[in-house]
């Protein structure tokens, strides 16, 4: 069936093998964003133990308030 559509052919073509690699770069850059957004939000707690404020802790991470206060909802209650 590979061999009927010349898939095997199509791999090895200079536009094929970059646009491979450019949907792999994409793909690290998301799961970076994602990282820090992550980091972020775990932060949120810990920002609030030493006093700050919800508006105060979005300003630093530059979030919205809205998801300061998301994050603060799915925090567990014994952190």
């Amino acid at each position: 069936m590979e061999a009927m559509f010349g898939l095997s052919e199509l791999k090895q073509t200079r536009v094929y093998q970059e646009g491979k690699e450019e949907g792999k770069q994409e793909g690290k850059e998301e799961g970076k964003q994602e990282g820090r957004f992550e980091a972020k939000l775990e932060a949120v707690p810990k920002l609030l133990a030493l006093g700050l404020s919800v508006e105060q802790i979005a300003q630093v991470l530059d979030l919205d308030i809205a998801q300061v206060q998301q994050a603060l909802q799915q925090t567990p209650l014994n952190e």
